[in-house]
């Protein structure tokens, strides 16, 4: 089996546009540039919990992009820690109602289930997946991080993120591409 490299990578600048994201097709390898705001479990339990009562988010998520991440703290003279994806399913039960508030992105590891893939479809959201255990490489591509909401959390807590040539693969399109769902077929097809 012979591996292909892309031709080149596709430079990404965020905020993503629907004809970005309607461009995107799983497989496309990226890099994104530009600002962005990280969420794990902790964070995403808390929004629930504020649209439950009907209050409004600490940060505005229409057009952005989530990186589920939780940061090492940095060392001196560093922007960031380290800086590795978290399993997106993790997040799974709060991902619909985020991308019906307009979040256009996920920067995870890991697969999604039916009923995010089914949402990224219907309000035009792309899932890009980052290389776990490349922490240290990763923030190496992070210009900036300032926490935004929820400090108490620690690593937890959501930070803006500037990105510089953040290197992502598209796991899940708007159109219903999955990367895993093709890869096993490819893979049992030449068995």
């Amino acid at each position: 089996m012979s591996q292909e490299m892309p031709e080149e990578l596709r430079q990404i600048q965020l905020p993503l546009t629907d004809e970005v994201i309607l461009s995107l097709r799983a497989g496309d390898m990226v890099e994104i540039s530009g600002k962005l705001f990280t969420g794990r479990d902790a964070a995403h339990q808390r929004f629930h919990q504020a649209l439950e009562r009907g209050e409004a988010l600490p940060v505005d998520l229409r057009g952005q992009v989530i990186y589920y991440v939780g940061p090492s703290p940095a060392r001196p003279g560093a922007v960031i820690g380290s800086a590795g994806p978290t399993t997106a399913s993790r997040m799974d039960s709060f991902t619909p109602e985020l991308l019906k508030l307009g979040l256009k992105g996920m920067i995870g590891k890991g697969k999604r289930s039916e009923p995010v893939k089914k949402a990224m479809q219907v309000h035009k959201a792309v899932y890009f997946g980052a290389i776990g255990g490349l922490g240290i490489l990763l923030s190496q591509s992070i210009q900036q991080a300032e926490v935004v909401a929820y400090p108490d959390l620690g690593p937890e807590a959501v930070f803006k993120l500037t990105l510089e040539k953040f290197p992502a693969i598209v796991i899940n399109d708007c159109q219903g591409g999955d990367l895993y769902a093709e890869a096993l077929q490819k893979w049992a097809s030449a068995e």
